[in-house]
């Protein structure tokens, strides 16, 4: 089992910046791909970038450009940091863990094992 803590959440103004961190628990970790999520209320969890264990990244769209997504092994430690935050950026943001080590890097919610409780980022204009 595997469990993953989300930190580094919170207010900031439009234009602004946050790192948000998820800790993980387990030995395995680096063989993981993991995820970034974000829900807001009436909208389905929305995929946001994923990191393979290789490294290689992969953005949404709509923060291609403004999120970075890295990871330190050592630590188990997955980053996501955030530039340019917008109003709709505003969302309870989760980490999520696969643990199968495919070619594929799952763009949906159903492609990942374990998951944090969330962090909340607001975003205010």
């Amino acid at each position: 089992q595997v469990q993953l803590v989300e930190s580094g959440g919170g207010l900031v103004q439009t234009g602004g910046s946050l790192r948000l961190s998820c800790a993980a628990s387990g030995r395995t970790f680096s063989s993981y791909t993991m995820g970034w999520f974000r829900h807001t209320p009436g909208k389905e969890r929305e995929f946001v970038g994923a990191i393979r264990w290789s490294g290689v990244t992969y953005y949404a769209d709509s923060v291609k450009g403004r999120f970075t997504i890295s990871r330190d092994n050592a630590k188990s430690t997955v980053y996501l940091q955030m530039h340019s935050l917008k109003p709709e950026d505003t969302a309870v943001f989760y980490c999520a863990a696969d643990k199968d080590r495919t070619s594929v890097v799952h763009t949906t919610p159903s492609g990942y094992d374990y998951w944090g409780q969330g962090t909340q980022v607001t975003v205010s204009s």
